[in-house]
């Protein structure tokens, strides 16, 4: 089994990656594979609504400029997720926010019933406002929430300060092992019972 970290601060080797190589040393320790993506510090588009991907249905974003598709071509192969974003007044990183939204909606098929997690580090306030808006995506896919022993977050300015926040760390592992269970949990569910049955959607709106 493998989880896909991703990295969505434009800092390759900052905080928040220290966090995921954290969650990452522990599901290794567990027996899983793990790999860590960056999102780069190059622009990234936003998503347009113009609906060329479920058209296509090709799993992929009609725009192929920057990293969105790079990533989204590896959910096919991830057991389990975490998306990991400093914090921008209160905010995750927009970049990482275009990936998921543009992602999800284009190879959504790739993420629905796999496991997820969001991490958010900040300097001092606003984590938990971007750890529910990095969830919410991923509470619309289908996707069991995989929690800790506190909120995923853990606190840092400077780069390599988020490893002196003991709690955090130790929050990081807690999440790792509680990936690695949830994992294996729903591997033996699968091959008992399969995956879930789920109704033909609804959609509807309030405008009559």
């Amino acid at each position: 089994m493998k989880v896909l970290l991703i990295n969505g601060s434009p800092r390759k080797s900052g905080n928040t990656f220290l966090a995921l190589r954290e969650i990452a040393n522990t599901l290794q320790a567990e027996g899983i594979e793990s790999e860590i993506v960056w999102i780069g510090n190059k622009p990234l588009r936003g998503c347009i609504a113009c609906g060329m991907c479920k058209r296509n249905n090709d799993g992929k974003c009609v725009f192929d400029d920057d990293v969105c598709n790079k990533i989204s071509a590896k959910f096919a192969e991830a057991d389990g997720f975490v998306f990991g974003s400093p914090v921008y007044y209160g905010q995750p990183n927009g970049a990482l926010l275009a990936i998921m939204q543009r992602a999800f909606f284009s190879n959504g098929m790739n993420v629905v019933n796999k496991p997820g997690a969001a991490v958010t580090i900040c300097r001092r306030g606003g984590a938990t406002a971007a750890f529910e808006a990095l969830q919410m995506p991923m509470q619309m896919m289908h996707m069991p929430i995989v929690t800790s022993q506190y909120w995923n977050i853990a606190y840092g300015r400077e780069a390599g300060q988020v490893t002196e926040d003991t709690e955090g760390m130790q929050t990081m592992r807690a999440l790792a092992r509680n990936m690695a269970f949830m994992l294996r949990a729903i591997e033996a569910e699968k091959a008992k019972n399969g995956l879930p049955v789920r109704e033909e959607w609804q959609p509807m709106h309030f405008i009559r």
